[in-house]
């Protein structure tokens, strides 16, 4: 019986005995196997489920430079200013065409739409297309010398500019060689004089908020001088004819002014006084005709070319400074005609016409009127 006991203490204690080494050590049962102990593997990063965000790459520079500022800074104002220094050039031309204006208009007073050799006459006339309004005529002198005289009073305008209150005169002496007979030259000297007139020119330019148009007003006088030397020839009583050539200088003198006041002129001009001139070379022909006894006709005409033009204009534009254009040579052809009735003996109306045909600035002009003539 003791045996027993004891035997089943023996057991008893055995089994607690291993019961607290298992206890002791589980994880060494865990992770040894027949005596051999593998390390305890590192926990590996398990990748997220969801993406990481991608970093934003900072930007390159560029391969092109970037602009720099301008060292200008912009403009404040309209623009415009080499255009309104170009309208200066358009002045110049006005000016040219007012000299040959005033020219052919000094003619009629000189009997260019008569014939060469007549007898004394006097005549009054009045003109449209420009206006004018005076009288002309001619006294001879001796035999072969004539005087050919006029004053008139006219007004004008042409592109852009405007003339009025501008008294002609002009005179001149011809000299005919009448004891040559009925074939013979003859030779004519004299001037032509407008010693005040008001002038009003317009010059026009564009701007970046719109075009200007300005006018000035100042005051202008016209003075010319001539010779010519022509053949003449009574081919018949009812006709004559003749040929000639002409060398004229004309000047033109335009006092000082500024734009006047407008709205809007960003860019205006002062134009100093100044003399404009120029040289002038025309060959031309006419011819007279009497009709039965009662009508009588001329018509004249030649070519007219300029040379040593020179413009007086010496203008200061607003944004372009100092301005002076110039005034080319051209050529151009200039006519005229009359139809006269005798409505009397002594007595006869005339009807007339005298102008230019070419480019600008002389241009198309035409100048008409009616005139009552007496011979004596």
């Amino acid at each position: 019986m003791a045996k027993r006991l004891m035997a089943w203490a023996a057991l008893a204690a055995a089994v607690l005995v291993c019961s607290l080494a298992f206890d002791a050590r589980p994880a060494a049962a865990d992770e040894c196997d027949a005596g051999y102990c593998e390390p305890t593997p590192t926990p590996t990063y398990s990748p997220s489920p969801y993406p990481s965000p991608t970093p934003t790459p900072s930007p390159s520079p560029s391969p092109y430079p970037s602009p720099s500022p301008s060292p200008y800074p912009p403009p404040s104002g309209p623009t415009g200013a080499d255009s309104s220094g170009n309208s200066i050039g358009g002045l110049a031309n006005q000016r040219f065409n007012q000299m040959i204006t005033n020219r052919v208009l000094g003619t009629v007073l000189l009997g260019v739409n008569e014939q060469v050799n007549c007898s004394d006459c006097i005549s009054a006339f009045g003109s449209a297309g420009s206006f004018s309004a005076g009288i002309h005529g001619r006294k001879e002198l001796t035999n072969n010398l004539s005087l050919l005289a006029g004053i008139a009073y006219t007004q004008y305008n042409e592109g852009g500019y405007k003339i009025t209150s501008a008294p002609i005169g002009a005179f001149a002496l011809r000299y005919d060689f009448t004891d040559w007979g009925s074939s013979r030259p003859f030779f004519d000297v004299g001037t032509i004089l407008t010693p005040w007139e008001k002038a009003r020119y317009t010059r026009s330019y564009n701007t970046s908020l719109g075009p200007v148009s300005v006018t000035g007003s100042t005051n202008a006088s016209n003075y010319a001088v001539y010779g010519r030397a022509g053949w003449m020839s009574r081919v018949s009583p009812r006709d004559e004819v003749a040929a000639s050539i002409e060398v004229w200088q004309l000047w033109q003198r335009v006092s000082g002014y500024s734009d006047s006041a407008v709205a809007f002129n960003p860019f205006d001009a002062t134009i100093a006084t100044g003399t404009d001139r120029t040289s002038l070379v025309k060959i031309g022909g006419q011819w007279t005709h009497l009709f039965g006894g009662n009508i009588e006709t001329n018509i004249n005409g030649g070519w007219v070319q300029s040379f040593a033009s020179h413009s007086g204009i010496v203008a200061t534009v607003t944004g372009d400074g100092t301005v002076v254009p110039t005034m080319g040579n051209q050529g151009w052809f200039e006519y005229g005609g009359r139809l006269g009735f005798r409505v009397q003996k002594g007595w006869i109306v005339d009807l007339f016409a005298n102008g230019t045909l070419g480019p600008q600035p002389v241009g198309n002009t035409i100048h008409g009127g009616v005139g009552l003539r007496i011979n004596y």
